[in-house]
């Protein structure tokens, strides 16, 4: 069977099946999906563990001898399959369908193919796969899913997140899950479980005497010079890499280009919105800041943006975090 990887927790307390394929590539899922079966494994009893790496010489008549081998430690075990660039070619194939033929009970084989993509998935050894055990393919979540996967996670720590919360965090993550999971992870030291609402995580900054670089973003975007400057100088004081700052400068202006392009034309800003994943709640202050700042400045920012990225790869001279701050003011309605 085919299995979401949200589904895959809830599937697994029903025991686990003969033979796993995980693959995609979204690194997050893919580990939770891998740790998740091997603790399944360890539950049913599968405390061994033998490993086949496809990678350098591996013969694939290596499966077959380890499946007739009894286990010298533990009466079940875990034979973990690990497909280094997600195919398998011919021999592979007819290795693991053999494998599958004649799936041994007191084993468990999971294969591990992060490389593989959909038409492999569609080959003879994979359905085979699927149709005695479990296929979990891991892929990027889209905005909407994301903001669910999010929510979930937020409740299963213990908070009740409110109106834009997984929204927020969605967009600061970037669609990247880890990163989105750092994010929950640093709310859970800051905040007793309980309601979670937006102000709780605009006000993180403060909190935590931090500031991130989306509050440098989050104050330009205001119109708020001396909270810019004051972000930026923190950031500068903690070490905080300037590539970083420019990242997220040229990232938030790139956005802002093409809603004014978008606004000279007439044209509605939801697809420019659904592009860039920007939530709801932030529409209205970028609508305000694009009142403020004209397709002219927005280019000229942007220019001065590949001026620093040469002076931090020393192309060009110049100080790079003044150069920085003179962008971010630019953005936030100074003179440039």
């Amino acid at each position: 069977m085919a299995i979401r990887f949200n589904e895959l927790a809830s599937k697994l307390k029903a025991g686990p099946a003969p033979v796993y394929l995980i693959c995609g590539d979204e690194p997050y899922q893919f580990g939770e999906a891998a740790r998740l079966v091997r603790e399944a494994a360890r539950r049913a009893g599968f405390d061994e563990r033998e490993i086949l790496d496809t990678e350098g010489q591996f013969k694939w008549g290596a499966l077959a001898a380890v499946a007739e081998t009894m286990s010298l430690f533990s009466s079940r075990r875990l034979i973990e399959l690990r497909v280094a660039n997600g195919k398998v070619g011919k021999e592979g194939s007819e290795a693991i369908r053999a494998y599958c033929e004649r799936p041994c009970a007191d084993d468990l084989l999971l294969i591990l193919a992060p490389g593989m993509d959909r038409k492999e998935l569609q080959s003879a050894w994979a359905k085979r796969v699927e149709s005695i055990g479990a296929v979990i393919e891991v892929r990027p979540l889209k905005e909407r899913e994301l903001e669910g996967w999010l929510a979930q996670r937020l409740q299963s720590v213990g908070f009740q997140p409110g109106a834009g919360v997984a929204a927020l965090l969605a967009e600061r993550s970037e669609g990247n899950l880890l990163a989105a999971v750092q994010e929950v992870e640093k709310l859970r030291l800051l905040h007793d479980p309980g309601p979670l609402e937006l102000d709780d995580l605009l006000g993180n900054l403060a909190d935590s005497a931090r500031f991130d670089l989306f509050a440098l973003t989050d104050a330009a975007l205001n119109g708020d010079r001396a909270r810019v400057q004051r972000v930026l100088s923190v950031l500068r004081a903690e070490g905080t890499a300037d590539v970083l700052v420019l990242w997220v400068l040229a990232r938030e202006l790139r956005m802002l280009a093409e809603a004014a392009g978008a606004v000279a034309r007439r044209a509605s800003l939801d697809e420019v919105y659904s592009r860039h994943r920007v939530p709801r709640m932030r529409q209205e202050t970028i609508g305000r800041a694009l009142r403020r700042l004209s397709p002219g400045r927005l280019r000229e920012l942007l220019s001065q943006c590949a001026g620093v990225d040469r002076a931090i790869k020393g192309v060009e001279p110049g100080d790079s975090w003044h150069r920085l701050a003179v962008i971010a003011d630019g953005m936030s309605g100074g003179a440039i």
